[in-house]
């Protein structure tokens, strides 16, 4: 762990510090919009209960909580929606749906004991950046059996980049840092099978939890295996049967992985692997000004992981919408778009798209097959009533790398998820923080601005409260 330990801010090269804004900036806008999602309500409550220190925030929810529970809540409403965002592979023959939704665990745990320990921005993204990088090399080594047999990537290894921010927010040497690692490799699971339902971001919430936990007992000299990820019977072997060690070996910052391959943020708030498919009915519609009365059958062809992860042929919730091809071709025919307002339970059961998504079928495409896994190439071929056939290809959707999202469009985003949970004053502030995070010194105002104000009493009552503190931190001052 000493490129985390030895890295500084003026080490990392400005255009990725750019392109970390961008992901900050998305992936609060995520959480925001989560936190009004059933699931992370349900954790709001269950916190609430449980009481606790007020250490950090819980975004959206108007209290505090100790900084590894904030981390819990703030985790699940970034993936409650599954619209956070995916990192690629940097070979042909990595299955792109091994790899992890990266920043919601990594950003959930920074914000909590960021605030906690009141960093400054320069600090945050830090952290952020190392943490994201450790994440995606351990990710893109892992042998493609880990997330084939059933493992969710993002929860057992999101939680490893999570321990690594948090180390570097603290100032931890490498071998307690390397103890965190350990602690939280053994806390790491989350299966695949939880999909569509509110389990698998309380994966994501999971993982930010562990890396605080992780981090805080290693400090406080809690012991572990300093080698948890190639032993014989560590991380990778028990996991994954597994690693490429050139994929980790001597690959940290070089380049940083948000450049090379690069990470897509999702253009729409559904499992990533439906997006080129989602993104070429959008165009195919909307081209030849298609009406669902028009349509007689839609096929989708893709390659066999597909199906493997987008399991739902006739959803009958949101959450399955999510992992479901007919419900996203469905809304795209009639609704003509593919936003927040498209995935809710009542439009899943709404009876012209229930009807419609009886018309589609999702099949592998051999020539797809044989193209490789590196991307989630995929074809679309409608049959009108009136005999035509329009079919088109993707391979990837917008907000890809090779299709990137400016700030703008980022921008836009953010503002449909705050949204629900911010005024719009508020929104434009935070907009505006972030833009200018590496000059604030304090995080402490975005996280009043993400709260709405409704933390503002809960801050000042923690502060003049006998027994408050903060988060434990070997940072020097």
């Amino acid at each position: 762990m000493s490129f985390v330990y030895r890295t500084r801010y003026k080490d990392v090269p400005p255009e990725v510090v750019r392109i970390a804004q961008g992901f900050v900036l998305d992936g609060l806008g995520v959480m925001l919009a989560g936190s009004t999602e059933k699931g992370s309500r349900i954790i709001q409550n269950y916190l609430r209960r449980l009481g606790g220190r007020e250490e950090a925030t819980v975004i959206g929810a108007g209290f505090m909580a100790p900084a590894g529970r904030a981390a819990l809540a703030n985790g699940v409403a970034g993936h409650a929606m599954d619209y956070d965002d995916t990192q690629l592979s940097t070979s042909k023959e990595a299955v792109y749906g091994l790899l992890t939704h990266p920043t919601v665990p990594v950003l959930a745990a920074v914000l909590a004991v960021g605030e906690a320990s009141k960093v400054s921005g320069q600090d945050m993204l830090l952290a952020y950046i190392l943490g994201v990088e450790v994440e995606c090399r351990i990710a893109d080594a892992m042998n493609p059996r880990h997330y084939q047999s059933g493992f969710h990537s993002t929860a057992t290894i999101g939680g490893l980049g999570a321990v690594a921010a948090v180390g570097k927010i603290s100032s931890m040497r490498p071998e307690p840092l390397a103890r965190a690692l350990g602690i939280a490799a053994s806390m790491a699971g989350g299966l695949r099978e939880n999909f569509g339902t509110m389990t698998k971001p309380l994966h994501a919430g999971r993982a930010a939890e562990n890396g605080v936990t992780a981090a805080e007992l290693a400090q406080q000299g809690f012991t572990s295996a300093t080698n948890i990820l190639e032993a014989r019977r560590g991380f990778y072997s028990a996991m994954g049967g597994g690693y490429d060690e050139g994929k980790i070996a001597g690959r940290l910052g070089r380049p940083y992985f948000m450049q090379d391959p690069g990470i897509s943020i999702k253009p729409y708030p559904s499992g990533s692997l439906s997006h080129p498919a989602q993104d070429l009915i959008l165009d195919l519609v909307r081209q030849h000004d298609l009406r669902a009365e028009d349509v007689d059958s839609i096929e989708v062809g893709t390659n066999s992981n597909v199906p493997n992860a987008l399991i739902y042929p006739m959803p009958k919730t949101a959450l399955e919408g999510k992992f479901s091809i007919p419900f996203c071709m469905a809304i795209g025919v009639i609704e003509r778009k593919a936003g927040i307002a498209q995935f809710t339970d009542r439009k899943v059961r709404e009876p012209k798209v229930v009807g419609m998504m009886r018309r589609v079928t999702l099949v592998v495409d051999p020539e797809l097959e044989a193209l490789g896994y590196d991307q989630v190439r995929s074809r679309i071929r409608i049959k009108l009533k009136d005999g035509r056939t329009i079919e088109g290809r993707a391979d990837v959707a917008r907000g890809h790398p090779q299709k990137p999202m400016s700030w703008a469009e980022i921008g836009e985003k953010f503002r449909d998820c705050a949204r629900l949970a911010l005024s719009r004053k508020d929104t434009e502030e935070a907009v505006e923080l972030v833009a200018n995070l590496e000059r604030t010194r304090s995080l402490l105002p975005l996280i009043r601005v993400l709260s709405g104000g409704k933390a503002r009493a809960a801050k000042q009552a923690a502060a003049r409260r006998p027994g408050s503190r903060k988060w434990s931190s070997t940072r020097k001052r």
